[in-house]
């Protein structure tokens, strides 16, 4: 992003289909994973209102002990990716070795904390007393699947850099599918209940982390990689990951103070808030394939010590980027008569929030930018950065959000917050490309 001449033409055609090629099969694969919790909600709201409010709870636990540790997925991709651009492929798989064994560590100790704590949290997160005890019963039995979803980010992480985004995206369409039918024939057919359901999306998730493992483990022996755990290595893939552990709480916190500002404001608006963080989370899967794309190209560029090629690549994404967030945009403002209703008959909320998606559209190009960028400095291992930009923006943001309820302004003037919010990590992000300082080539940074 520091000043320099267009690529040619034939330049950027060439980042054009590398794009495609890597964000496509990723978008596929990013929207599967939301497709589990649909299934479970679908077959488990059958079975009675107390059952699924239990689920809504456990999964809201689950989504958040299993999202902080995203990095594992992030900061494999940039350190593979480096090392496949060097062109020793044998550390490449390594280094993802050391992301896994970090995977199975974390998700035991994981493990023994929702074990230990589920019914103390069910109750924290307000559950009802007849949604509780399904909630303690989903939770104690999902938990037994967390290490296999860390697996399944780490093993993912180093899928991306190798360059291959089509196999995540076919173990995410399999296990849904294995879900669905587990779920099915495990609540139905042997009538357990939300046990059952637990216990079909427990089965799939390991399914797919041995899926995962299988191609990692034969990729490894090909290439005469170890398979054994190497204390520096787990050490290194946690010291990569802490910034962006930061950064990913930070983020969290600010959709935790959206949620809770939208709640103060009333029924309605809180309604309308979660008919559009549903919609922000699905605009953000497409930007979020170019991000991952991202990750990978510019890993591989600085790896193989093209730091022109890093610099037009990421040109190249975030004019992907914008477009992309133009196209969503116009598809927004279009879909709005038609997307709102699948969610709500009640006026009140419809009113609420038309004017909020108009904000959201118009954000999209920002959230372009934002997310590609985001992958970028996330492929050339520069945690510690995203992590203080993600730090500034939450401070920010929380006392504007704040005063939301004070000013005035409804939920319309939230979103205009969060429009706010964007704009900040934007100049952030944009400042730190344009400086030059995030191009560090080489095997390792």
């Amino acid at each position: 992003m520091t000043q320099a001449p267009a690529p040619p033409r034939a330049t950027r055609r060439q980042h054009d289909r590398e794009i495609l090629a890597l964000a496509v099969p990723a978008f596929g694969a990013l929207v599967a994973e939301p497709l589990f919790l649909m299934a479970d909600s679908a077959i488990v709201g059958h079975l009675g209102t107390a059952q699924l409010a239990g689920l809504g709870v456990a999964s809201a636990l689950l989504a958040t002990a299993v999202s902080v540790f995203v990095f594992l997925a992030y900061a494999t991709t940039a350190a593979v990716a480096r090392r496949v651009g060097a062109g020793d492929l044998k550390a490449a798989i390594r280094q993802g070795m050391d992301g896994i064994w970090l995977a199975l560590l974390l998700g035991a100790a994981v493990i023994a904390v929702v074990l230990t704590t589920a019914s103390p949290l069910v109750d924290l997160f307000g559950a009802s007393p007849t949604a509780a005890p399904h909630a303690s019963t989903y939770l104690m039995i999902s938990a037994l699947g967390i290490p296999a979803m860390l697996i399944v980010l780490a093993a993912t992480g180093v899928l991306r850099g190798l360059q291959d985004t089509r196999t995540p995206l076919y173990v995410a369409v399999a296990g849904f599918v294995t879900n669905a039918v587990l779920n099915v024939a495990l609540v139905y057919g042997a009538d357990l209940g939300i046990a059952g359901s637990a216990w079909g999306t427990v089965l799939a998730q390991w399914g797919m982390a041995a899926a995962y493992l299988a191609v990692v483990i034969r990729g490894a022996r090909r290439h005469g990689a170890s398979l054994r755990p190497d204390a520096a290595g787990i050490r290194s893939s946690a010291h990569a990951g802490v910034p962006l552990l930061v950064r990913t709480l930070s983020l969290r916190a600010i959709l935790m103070i959206a949620t809770a500002v939208a709640a103060r404001l009333g029924d309605s608006d809180i309604a309308a808030h979660q008919i559009i963080v549903s919609l922000w989370v699905l605009l953000a899967f497409a930007l979020d394939a170019i991000a991952i794309a991202g990750q990978a190209i510019i890993g591989r560029c600085l790896g193989a010590g093209d730091a022109q090629g890093a610099r037009d690549a990421c040109r190249r994404m975030v004019q992907w980027g914008i477009g992309v967030g133009l196209v969503l945009g116009v598809l927004v403002v279009l879909a709005r008569p038609v997307f709102l209703p699948l969610f709500t008959s009640d006026p009140a909320v419809t009113d609420t929030a038309l004017p909020a998606l108009v904000i959201v559209a118009l954000s999209q190009p920002i959230c372009g930018v934002v997310f590609t960028l985001d992958g970028v400095l996330m492929g050339a291992g520069d945690g510690p950065y995203l992590a203080w930009a993600m730090l500034v923006t939450l401070a920010v943001f929380a006392p504007v959000a704040l005063l939301v309820p004070v000013l005035g302004g409804g939920l319309t003037a939230l979103w205009v917050a969060m429009t706010m919010m964007m704009t900040v990590r934007m100049l952030t992000l944009w400042l730190r490309a344009r400086s030059g300082r995030w191009i560090v080539t080489g095997a390792t940074r």
